[in-house]
């Protein structure tokens, strides 16, 4: 039997920390949690408390630990933190084997970097760490010798494809898209997309932002830079092409013709618990697609004009430096306005566009350049979500 590992789930109350500790609560004699670290969800954060009995919790600020304490009073209370430091102190928590990265957005950057000076193990479900900032972050790892495993469904298909293989054979890789809700819907009709029409994807089940970002491919465009990093390929070796069944979750091509592919029911839980449990693969009951029912599967290339995310994203790779990190922040922002209704869908794609276009790149940015970078492109683009509100 495999030694008792101890898990820091930062993420826990979104989707892919629910999923992780329900393979926790499934093979309870491989895991135990150290650390849950939440937001805003202070209801769920206390039920996952005191069912997994962690040392230590992790909360937004100190008005959500007041809120999570008076929740656990009378019940099992571990040790309560709040803010950038808590979720740090989540990341280095002494006791703990493996991290699993599932915050949402630029938050993760700083954990994930803590992390890693720590040594911990890092199961990685926040792509935006290694958009913002993947050189830094995978040159720290190296240095540290720390293992990096993905999370997305993608990329944890890639990764998974690559064992056995030599990665100087690997000449291509295929990204594969569900296409979102509106992949046959025509452009004309994009200023009409409601957020509920938005929030509708046909295949997976997500937390709203990511949601957005599978409707927009803004999701696909920062998986395209996340596997620049993870994987050390030039941009121009990734191919991304819609798949709206969801049953290949990516692919890997190699120098002899050859074409490997990862196959799945689309459900995070195989990806999560792979980076878990390697190099052993855990039974987690979710069955096998239904192939004669799919019949065929299909394949297309990405509409480009319709969804401008995947032309910034590639951009982004090719020049490098801050840009990733601007992009990032402006996508955020703008999501987020969208997801108040400020603005239209279409006004998304037009807000990083304008940010992007006036941003001046810096080079090789220390960590300091990546965050004042951040922050310039949330402040330019939240400026812009104010006009248009006002125009809308």
């Amino acid at each position: 039997m495999s030694a008792l590992s101890s898990l820091s789930i930062l993420g826990a109350t979104g989707s892919i920390g629910t999923s992780a500790l329900k393979i926790v609560r499934m093979h309870p004699d491989r895991f135990d949690v150290n650390c849950l670290t939440g937001a805003t969800n202070v209801e769920l954060l206390a039920e996952q408390i005191q069912e997994f009995k962690p040392a230590m919790a992790a909360v937004l600020d100190g008005d959500h630990a007041d809120k999570l304490a008076k929740l656990l009073r009378g019940g099992y209370c571990p040790e309560i933190f709040c803010g950038e430091e808590g979720f740090i102190s989540a990341a280095q928590w002494a006791d703990t084997d493996m991290v699993l990265l599932a915050m949402v957005g630029s938050a993760g950057l700083k954990p994930a970097l803590a992390a890693i000076e720590a040594g911990k193990k890092i199961a990685l479900a926040n792509k935006e760490t290694l958009v913002m900032a993947g050189d830094l972050v995978m040159a720290a790892a190296k240095a540290r010798g720390v293992t990096i495993l993905p999370v997305d469904s993608e990329h944890s298909a890639i990764f998974q494809c690559l064992q056995g293989n030599r990665a100087r054979d690997l000449e291509k890789i295929f990204l594969t898209a569900s296409g979102g809700p509106f992949r046959n819907r025509p452009a004309d009709t994009f200023k009409d997309i409601t957020l509920a029409d938005a929030l509708n994807h046909p295949t997976w089940s997500m937390g709203a932002k990511i949601t957005i970002d599978s409707a927009t491919l803004m999701n696909k465009g920062l998986e395209v830079v996340e596997a620049v990093h993870l994987f050390d390929v030039s941009h121009d070796r990734i191919d991304v092409l819609v798949h709206p069944q969801s049953i290949v979750h990516s692919m890997v091509g190699f120098r002899d013709g050859a074409v490997m592919a990862q196959m799945g029911v689309p459900d995070m839980m195989e990806a999560i618990s792979y980076a878990f449990s390697l190099p052993d693969r855990l039974d987690l009951g979710t069955g096998f697609p239904d192939f004669a029912a799919i019949g065929s599967l299909n394949f297309e290339a990405p509409d480009t004009k319709k969804f401008p995310s995947l032309e910034f994203a590639f951009e982004a790779c090719r020049k490098r430096g801050t840009l990733p990190a601007v992009m990032n922040a402006a996508n955020e922002v703008a999501v987020a306005a969208f997801l108040k209704e400020e603005i239209k869908f279409t006004d998304i794609f037009k807000l990083i566009s304008k940010v992007m276009g006036e941003h001046t790149c810096i080079d090789n940015p220390d960590l300091s350049g990546i965050i004042e970078a951040d922050y310039l492109a949330r402040e330019k683009t939240a400026s812009l979500v104010c006009r248009i509100s006002k125009i809308n």
